[in-house]
């Protein structure tokens, strides 16, 4: 279980790095970021393929959605200048406490 869970949270740093590299990545036209935005999804997808052997689907979808989304915002508000404002931080509160009712709704 522990190590499912370290797997997931590799998984969504692989997927939120390869977000945050998007814009570089210029529609897919400069190819080494292509390459690296392409890489990090299949790093990502393929975590997800060994952590639904220990966790179930769901669950272990809802957690690397949500959390995420919710790193790839604090992400662009930190180091891609994006703005922030009370609705952003209210559906991101929403989209954590989805993740945890899952979450205690899988454990049982």
């Amino acid at each position: 279980m522990f190590a499912a869970a370290a797997l997931l949270l590799v998984a969504i740093t692989a997927e939120v790095v390869a977000t945050a590299a998007l814009p570089n990545a210029q529609g897919f036209t400069d190819p080494r970021w292509t390459a690296f935005v392409v890489g990090g999804y299949a790093l990502s997808i393929w975590l997800l393929t060994l952590i639904v052997k220990q966790l179930p689907v769901s669950v272990t979808y809802a957690v690397w959605a949500g959390l995420g989304t919710a790193a790839i915002s604090v992400v662009g508000v930190v180091f891609l200048g994006e703005k922030v404002d009370a609705l952003k931080v209210t559906a991101l509160a929403l989209i954590i406490a989805g993740v945890v009712l899952l979450n205690v709704r899988g454990a049982h």
